[in-house]
């Protein structure tokens, strides 16, 4: 009699290569309403693009006319305030100019809806692809979103500003001269340092700006829509130097000893904070509400497409 020690094995016969199962593979980026989320970014942007495109257009239109009453106040033709009140009173005597249907309008609207829709693609691609397991409308992209924002703004921003040079120059007034490469470089770190803080910094500093909120204020505003108001200003006491600067290098062109730096720099300081001041007052509107509100409908679009 065998012990159970000896007793055979019973073996299952091996399947046959038909009778296997494909594995089941998981998709590794979520492609879930792709479509219909790059729709949601556009019209996000495109909203957030329309409600501030008169508004910068008013400020706009005049300020190129006289290549800006930012640049103005620092060659000491004029200061920011007449220049901004003779800008509102050429507005309000043609109000049909300002119209979001106009041409100085509608490049605005393209400035920024351009620029918004490029921040607004790459956080849909870093949820596609990056972070294929989070929720679209929780997912915020870092230095391509940057990176990317900054080109397209920088390139439609050279776009407008050249159509409103050919708009608004007067017949007989004489084409401005093209811009130093030096010029080109400081408006683009200028631009640079507004983006990241329009787009980069405001989900870094909501947690902090929630936290020390008091409860009542928190349930009206959110530390997300106070920093979205908060860096894009805050920022401008940073750019605004390299911005006058800039316009420095251009109205008085020259190296030393014809134009000393230390002279250069007193035309910066003394312009500082009036020139800040009217830099907000335009970043506001357009990176600050227009922030708000693409971001707000963008959040919106995705969690109903999730």
């Amino acid at each position: 009699m065998k012990s159970p020690d000896e007793a055979p094995i019973a073996t299952a016969p091996n399947p046959s290569p038909a009778t296997l199962e494909p594995p089941i593979l998981t998709p590794r980026w979520n492609t879930k309403n792709l479509r219909w989320r790059l729709a949601a970014d556009l019209a996000a942007a495109t909203a957030a693009g329309a409600l501030i495109a008169p508004v910068i257009s008013i400020i706009d239109r005049r300020l190129t006319t006289v290549r800006s009453s930012i640049m103005e106040n620092a060659s000491g033709r004029s200061s920011v305030a007449s220049s901004i009140r003779s800008s509102l009173r050429a507005i309000l005597a043609t109000p049909r100019s300002s119209a979001l249907l106009s041409r100085p309008s509608a490049l605005i609207l393209l400035l920024y809806a351009g620029t918004y829709f490029t921040a607004n693609a790459l956080d849909t691609f870093s949820s596609t692809v990056l972070h294929p397991d989070r929720p679209a409308s929780a997912v915020s992209s870092g230095a391509g979103k940057f990176a990317a924002s900054s080109v397209a703004n920088i390139a439609l921003c050279i776009y407008k500003d050249r159509a409103f040079v050919r708009m608004f120059s007067g017949p007989s007034g004489a084409a401005p001269r093209p811009l130093p490469l030096p010029c080109y470089a400081l408006f683009t770190l200028r631009d640079c340092i507004t983006i990241f803080a329009s787009f980069n910094v405001p989900p870094l500093l909501a947690p902090y700006v929630d936290a020390r909120l008091a409860d009542d204020v928190r349930r009206r505003l959110s530390g997300q829509t106070a920093a979205q108001f908060l860096a894009p200003a805050a920022v401008q006491f940073v750019s605004t130097p390299l911005h006058l600067l800039g316009l420095e290098l251009y109205n008085r062109p020259g190296r030393p000893p014809l134009v000393s730096w230390s002279d250069r720099w007193r035309v910066v300081r003394s312009n500082w904070l009036v020139s800040t001041a009217a830099r907000i007052c335009r970043i506001v509107p357009a990176f600050g509400v227009g922030g708000v509100v693409n971001l707000k409908a963008r959040h919106a679009l995705m969690q109903r497409l999730e």
